[in-house]
């Protein structure tokens, strides 16, 4: 895992973000299962990260780790941890998790896993809009023959890649910059129109906006795993908890229905959405860079 560390992405948070890096632990303490708004008597209190896998039977897909507080009122748990301007590390949080994926013929790859409690969505036309319980992002570096040579930001169900040698480093660690609220990650500081990533979405409407604040250093506070494209096996490395990595379910909410309250539509977007899916679902096995939902992946050669 030497040179995995060596070479991992610095992580700049947005001036303006109010919502951090998160403790997994903390934030399965703060939630409970549900399946179609309701409660699932699971017989595994407490769900830890060691036992969560245990409600897979139970709804898989259908099952949302749901906030015991309303989520709508914002309750303090969401904020996470903002990480130590000396040390760069969130004290007493591991939001992070690093998965190593031998995919042979001397090519490795290494995904960065940033776990945030909470996603504000952006602003459209002064409708804030996409905000949910929990939020994963990632970082995935390719290394052949033991050398990095591509990197992947990954931008909500999207993202880019760019040769290692292209982006902005630290010493040999390049920088991933975290979109204010939606920590979707970039290669650059400023504003990013998420129509260019997803063309669904209207050019010139809605934004990802990234800056040089708080740096983070996700490794100081990582789980380290090594993943088997072939048997979709986790391996933990200095005992880290392994379990949570296969539950199939979402790390929040389901979306609420329009009449519930502080629900907002606009544009066919709704202010609240559903949770994410976990590490499991973000393609460790993919052949490409990309996230095989591209139908081309294209590896920049400058930002």
């Amino acid at each position: 895992m030497t040179d995995i560390g060596v070479v991992a992405p610095l992580v700049f948070l947005d001036t303006h973000d109010l919502y951090f890096p998160s403790d997994l632990a903390i934030h399965l303490k703060n939630t409970h299962p549900e399946v179609n708004f309701t409660k699932i008597d699971h017989g595994s209190d407490p769900l830890t990260l060691e036992n969560l896998d245990s409600i897979n039977n139970l709804g898989g897909k259908d099952i949302f780790l749901t906030s015991n507080d309303d989520v709508t009122q914002l309750p303090d748990y969401l904020h996470g941890n903002l990480p130590d301007s000396k040390t760069l590390r969130t004290v007493d949080a591991r939001g992070c998790a690093v998965i190593v994926a031998d995919k042979g013929n001397g090519v490795k790859d290494a995904f960065y896993m940033y776990f945030y409690t909470f996603n504000q969505g952006p602003s459209v036309s002064g409708h804030e809009l996409g905000d949910h319980l929990g939020d994963w992002e990632h970082n995935m570096i390719r290394f052949e023959n033991g050398q990095p040579k591509s990197i992947w930001y990954s931008q909500h169900e999207y993202g880019a890649a760019y040769t290692y040698d292209a982006v902005e480093k630290i010493g040999k660690r390049p920088v991933a910059y975290s979109a204010k609220g939606s920590h979707a990650n970039y290669a650059v500081p400023g504003k990013h129109d998420l129509h260019e990533t997803n063309e669904a979405i209207p050019a010139q409407v809605v934004y990802d906006v990234t800056s040089n604040g708080p740096l983070w250093d996700p490794t100081l506070s990582a789980y380290y795993y090594t993943f088997s494209t072939d048997t979709k096996k986790f391996t933990s490395v200095k005992d880290a908890p392994v379990n949570y990595l296969y539950f199939q379910g979402q790390w929040g909410d389901q979306e609420y229905g329009d009449d519930h309250q502080g629900q907002l539509k606009f544009m066919d977007y709704h202010k609240w959405t559903s949770g994410p899916t976990g590490p499991l679902d973000k393609h460790l096995d993919r052949e490409e860079v990309c996230l095989p939902v591209m139908s081309e992946c294209t590896i920049k050669s400058s930002v």
